[in-house]
């Protein structure tokens, strides 16, 4: 009895893995399958250390096809653009009688170059929304033209919107300050002329 038990067990449980079979291996496959199409949908997105250089690197040949010669080579020496401000005085034709210091991924500063007076910052963002990796943020001097493009095109919509506060909410008012003293030596060693002359719109 116990020698026919025992066999039936043992033809039960072959019966039962030949027919599981087919079903155990298309599983087995399925799970190869999918671990493989993960592998290569990651390696795709996977993260390139190099890609924020690289794009950097065209976002400056950018900026520098887009503005003045020495508007850019304000930014490159000294890190910022200055833009004339306009509202208000575009029929006098006369030098504007504040400005703006734009800096990458940090507010848009509009001052008095007669006295270095800080009047605002402005906080715009201009996200990257490319795809597959966008960010919050754009290569810096992506942001910079973004900023650049945006306050000459329409400084009166631009500075409308902004978040507007008074001056040192997200930039020390001591650095602007040397940023003004450093542009100022910067254009005297360059012969005096004034660079980023460009009067917003």
């Amino acid at each position: 009895m116990v020698l026919a038990l025992g066999t039936g067990a043992v033809v039960l449980v072959v019966l039962v893995w030949e027919l599981m079979r087919p079903t155990l291996k298309r599983a087995v496959v399925r799970l190869r399958l999918s671990r493989a199409a993960h592998r290569l949908s990651s390696a795709s997105t996977r993260y390139d250390p190099g890609r924020e250089r690289r794009a950097e690197q065209r976002a400056r040949a950018l900026l520098r096809s887009c503005i003045a010669e020495d508007d850019w080579a304000m930014y490159r020496d000294l890190g910022f653009l200055r833009v004339w401000g306009g509202l208000g005085d575009r029929d006098t034709g006369a030098r504007a009688a504040y400005a703006y210091l734009i800096y990458p991924h940090k507010p848009i500063v509009a001052y008095v170059p007669e006295t270095g007076e800080l009047l605002n910052e402005y906080c715009v963002a201009f996200p990257d929304h490319s795809k597959p990796y966008g960010s919050a943020r754009l290569p810096q001097s992506d942001d910079v033209l973004a900023k650049w493009m945006a306050l000459t095109a329409d400084e009166r919509r631009l500075i409308g919107e902004a978040n507007m506060h008074l001056p040192g909410r997200q930039i020390e008012p001591d650095r602007v300050r040397r940023d003004v003293v450093r542009l100022a030596g910067w254009e005297r060693q360059r012969g005096g002329h004034p660079a980023g002359s460009v009067r917003t719109a």
